[in-house]
């Protein structure tokens, strides 16, 4: 067995665009529950009453939604130095900075799909003010009970035109290790995979994209502690008119308990919990096909034909189905 390079930590933080910035803002603030923490012009940081970084989402002002940069945090200063050397040995790098807020010196880069994304190490703990603050010494920030209040940023799924370049880049140059896949066709056509640098089951999945475009995201993923926060949120979002695209139900990969639906930009959001820990570092990665997946449900509401197709930026192939991708 090769040993598991483990220079990157977890998933640090993740930039939304959104066309509608002010009704992206009322979805996290008002509806989710996330914290205010910055403010810079029209950009807004944003954070869960359990992360304990400053800031986990970052929302900006743009033309068309999509995903922005996403955040990795690195184990070490020396950690973030071989990272950064294995993906200028790609071909990947572009270049340096003096970091986003919150966050201290970083490496700006691309996977092989486009997507935007970073490394680094010095990360600013949050520091609540008095009014937030948890009786609770190891809780970062108390629980508001403010809409569905999720506790912390989880994943995000990324669509793209080559599953197996984007996983091997994740496996073999940031380190992560692959928890399940899709592979239909009796082994020749990847479809997914799910990967994660920490426990947590999968903390980016890349799924093959069927517009044969780059540089999509499929949605992003927040934490809420157990299944009955699942179904508040289901509630909560119809009580506000906000389209629920699917769930609640139940993955059969990842045994994630979820519910997706579309903040007023137009990006897919999910609200999650359950799922499962990895600690084994020999982990067999499960692998299903098509029967196996089937739906990709194990019980509940089959997914809508939108969950496979609609990505932001939303393509033209998409824009002649309103009924489908109308966010709310």
């Amino acid at each position: 067995m090769v040993e598991r390079i483990q220079d990157v930590a977890h998933l640090g933080a993740v930039e939304l665009l959104t066309p509608k910035p002010e009704g992206t803002l009322w979805f996290f603030h008002d509806l989710f529950g996330m914290e205010i923490v910055h403010r810079d012009g029209g950009t807004h940081y944003l954070r869960g009453y359990g992360d304990h970084a400053a800031a986990t989402l970052k929302i900006t002002p743009a033309k068309a939604a999509g995903i922005g940069c996403v955040a990795w945090r690195a184990t070490s200063p020396e950690a973030l130095e071989r990272r950064v050397a294995a993906i200028e040995a790609e071909g990947l790098g572009l270049g340096w900075s003096n970091g986003d807020f919150g966050r201290g010196r970083s490496y700006r880069f691309r996977d092989p799909d486009g997507h935007a994304m970073e490394i680094y190490y010095e990360e600013v703990r949050y520091a609540p003010p008095p009014e937030l603050r948890s009786t609770l010494k190891n809780l970062p920030q108390k629980f508001t009970g403010r809409g569905v209040n999720v506790r912390r940023m989880d994943h995000l799924a990324l669509f793209c035109k080559s599953v197996p370049e984007n996983r091997r880049f994740a496996q073999e140059t940031l380190g992560m290790r692959l928890s399940e896949q899709v592979i239909f066709n009796q082994g020749r056509d990847e479809i997914g995979a799910w990967l994660s640098p920490s426990p947590v089951h999968h903390q980016v999945a890349y799924v093959a994209d069927a517009a044969g475009v780059h540089g999509r995201l499929h949605h992003v993923s927040l934490w809420v502690d157990n299944r009955g926060d699942v179904m508040r949120a289901a509630d909560i979002l119809a009580e506000n008119g906000v389209f629920i695209e699917a769930g609640p139900s139940k993955h059969n990969n990842s045994q994630g308990f979820y519910l997706y639906s579309y903040e007023p930009g137009g990006n897919r959001v999910e609200v999650y919990s359950g799922s499962y820990l990895i600690f084994a570092p020999d982990w067999q990665t499960v692998v299903w096909n098509e029967q196996e997946r089937g739906t990709g449900v194990y019980w509940g509401a089959t997914l809508p034909a939108s969950f496979a197709s609609y990505g932001t930026p939303v393509v033209e192939a998409q824009k002649s189905n309103a009924t489908v991708i109308d966010p709310m």
